[in-house]
């Protein structure tokens, strides 16, 4: 697998620079990582605030496990379970994209159900959706989960809410790592993320202050239920 692009904007970390978070260091998040699919398929998750670069550190972590051991681990996001931007309109939650009641939370449980379970048939590939910031969509079946793939890494916002049907999630999970990051420069990164998708610094700034940031405390709520905290560098 290549790394796909996320779209990642002037100012955002580039996957083969040094993490934000630690300790621990990459190499020991690296090796932990590498035990986890010791015996089969592992699902790591990588949750966190909007802003945190979950993205990006699942895309660091993905690079340093494909020198180490080649083909052995993917990346899939949660955020291709946004409903289409044509059905929140209808339904009246423009303002709110990227809220919890904005993802299709059971069709997200159901294919990481079935990446947990086909891992046999060598023939079989379990098709991911990818989020497509130009088209502000998805786009259906655009990541591939092999039987080859040993270790999945998932990222995204509500990996341990304790809401249905999101509470399954971490259960299907075998470890769930917290990007503790810091506030104002997380707001910061959000800020500027929007600039770059064409928001006025007026608009950007009131949606990272605004719905974001209700989005950011109920995230930050489900911080205590991580295997891992890791902290953001000062």
């Amino acid at each position: 697998m290549t790394i796909t692009s996320k779209n990642r904007l002037a100012g955002e970390a580039d996957p083969c620079r040094t993490s934000l978070y630690g300790p621990p260091s990459m190499d020991a998040l690296t090796e932990r990582a590498l035990h986890l699919a010791r015996a089969g398929r592992a699902l790591l998750g990588i949750v966190g605030e909007p802003g945190a670069g979950k993205s990006t550190f699942a895309e660091q972590l993905w690079a340093r496990l494909e020198k180490e051991r080649p083909g052995l681990a993917v990346t899939v996001s949660m955020d291709g379970f946004h409903l289409a931007q044509k059905v929140i309109e209808a339904r009246g939650q423009a303002a709110d994209k990227g809220t919890i009641g904005t993802f299709d939370a059971d069709g997200f449980v159901a294919l990481l159900r079935r990446t947990r379970a086909e891992t046999e048939d060598t023939e079989n590939t379990v098709w991911w959706p990818e989020f497509d910031r130009d088209l502000e969509d998805a786009v259906a079946g655009a990541i591939g989960v092999t039987p080859h793939h040993r270790l999945v890494i998932v990222d995204g916002n509500f990996l341990l809410s304790a809401h249905e049907p999101w509470r399954q999630v971490k259960d299907l999970l075998d470890e769930t790592w917290f990007l503790d990051a810091l506030p104002e420069p997380r707001r910061e990164r959000l800020t500027r993320r929007y600039i770059g998708y064409g928001f006025t610094p007026q608009a950007a700034r009131a949606k990272t202050l605004g719905v974001d940031e209700d989005t950011s405390a109920l995230i930050r709520g489900t911080l205590s239920r991580a295997d891992l905290v890791l902290p953001e560098a000062t």
